[in-house]
Parts: C-alpha cells; sequence; structure tokens
C-alpha cells in the first residue's frame, strides 16, 4: 500500500467519525452514501474506458505522434487508456516491474512507455524513416 491508499482509508474513517459526533447515524448515513458514490464515479470511468477499449486492436492507436504530445509524467495507465481507446501491448513480463506497454498507429510509428506501480514513468516516440520519393530523387546530385 502506498501513502495516497492509506490516506484515502483514513480519511474516509475520519469522516465517518466527524459525521457521527456531529449528526449520529444519519451524518454516518450520509458520509457513507457520499463514499459510496465517489467509489461508483471512479468505477464507472474505468468501466467506461474499457468498454472503449475492447472495440479496438490491442496495441493500436490512430496517431502515435499525438500521443506522444499528450502524455504526461506520473499519470495512470487506465488515463493512457482513455487517450489511446486502446489495451497496450505488454513489452515485459507479466507483473514484472516496470511495465513497458507499446501503441502503434498505422504509419509504423509507435510510442513505448514505462510504467512504475501503475503510473507513468517514461515514454519514447520511434518514428520510421520516411521512404524517398520521386521529388527527393530528383533533387539528389547525380551519382559519377
Amino acid at each position: 500500500m502506498n501513502f495516497k491508499s492509506i490516506f484515502l482509508w483514513l480519511a474516509g474513517a475520519a469522516l465517518l467519525v466527524v459525521g457521527y459526533q456531529k449528526y449520529g447515524l444519519p451524518g454516518v448515513a450520509v458520509v457513507l452514501g457520499g463514499i459510496v458514490f465517489w467509489m461508483l464515479l471512479h468505477f464507472t470511468r474505468m468501466m467506461t474506458v474499457l468498454k472503449r477499449a475492447a472495440n479496438t486492436p490491442m496495441g493500436y492507436v490512430g496517431s502515435a505522434v499525438m500521443l506522444n504530445a499528450k502524455l504526461k509524467k506520473g499519470v495512470n495507465l487506465l488515463h493512457v487508456m482513455a487517450l489511446t481507446r486502446s489495451i497496450g501491448l505488454l513489452q515485459t513480463e507479466k507483473d514484472a516491474q516496470p511495465e513497458i506497454y507499446r501503441w502503434q498507429d498505422g504509419g509504423g510509428s509507435f510510442v513505448t512507455c514505462t510504467f512504475m506501480h501503475g503510473k507513468l514513468q517514461s515514454w519514447e516516440l520511434f518514428r520510421p524513416a520516411a521512404p524517398a520519393t520521386e521529388t527527393d530523387l530528383a533533387q539528389a546530385p547525380a551519382a559519377q
């Protein structure tokens, strides 16, 4: 357990105590209702993200360059899945830390994200070399 989850449990317990002291059992009922409502909001968000990700191939993203621009250090895996609307392809062994996921677009570009305990630590964009076009070949000096 990390400090954030410990803090949330302690804050919930403190709210329950304060609710009981101020209003008795109706206060406890209101606080419990608020906690359940908050948990249902997070559960609904998670299920919505997973439902959208289920309709997209694993490891696919519309544009790897746009994903690279939108990523921020410290966001969780669920947030990245919401951005990509896809579950990333796991590049490391299951349950190994750090976890490395990859999302690739149709042009061959891909973003590799490194997560430590579910939080984004770093990411890297790879873009394949652009193939030579006819105008590039015409402008190149003639080989002798």
